[in-house]
């Protein structure tokens, strides 16, 4: 099995719709369904509900919105995520991370703060989340 799918299969992503390859370019808006990987130099915005993996020696300079990222390359910008964001060896991230999932690889270079809570699907806005107390009888 190729390397780009071996990441996809072992987190369940499923099939890959479109791929940015090795030596591409990109500046601009990126919004798309399903699951695309980049694994070359992206810059501006990126925007689903569905999949984003950044692949292994990619380069991205963007704000993240999607469902779930999965990163091996280098990203510089905000994520937010409103399943999970999975770090691994040996992406280098240089922003905020947000999302109720987070996941974190031994060998990974993080700088920036991490939030973690619910947030409202289609909105990126944090999600109420309502815990009842027993009542005092």
């Amino acid at each position: 099995m190729p390397k780009q799918n071996e990441d996809l299969q072992s987190r369940g992503g499923g099939e890959l719709n479109a791929i940015l390859g090795k030596g591409s370019e990109f500046e601009g808006k990126l919004t798309f369904e399903g699951t695309v990987r980049i694994d070359g130099k992206f810059s501006g915005e990126i925007s689903t509900s569905d999949v984003l993996v950044i692949g292994e020696g990619a380069r991205v300079q963007a704000e993240i919105s999607a469902g779930s990222v999965v990163i091996n390359g280098e990203v510089q910008g905000n994520v937010r995520a409103m399943n999970s964001i999975e770090l691994h060896q040996p992406a280098r991230v240089r922003g905020n991370l947000e999302t109720p999932q987070l996941s974190i690889d031994k060998g990974v270079i993080f700088e920036g703060t991490s939030k973690m809570e619910a947030l409202e699907r289609g909105t990126g806005k944090p999600q109420a989340v309502l815990v009842s107390s027993p009542r005092p009888v």
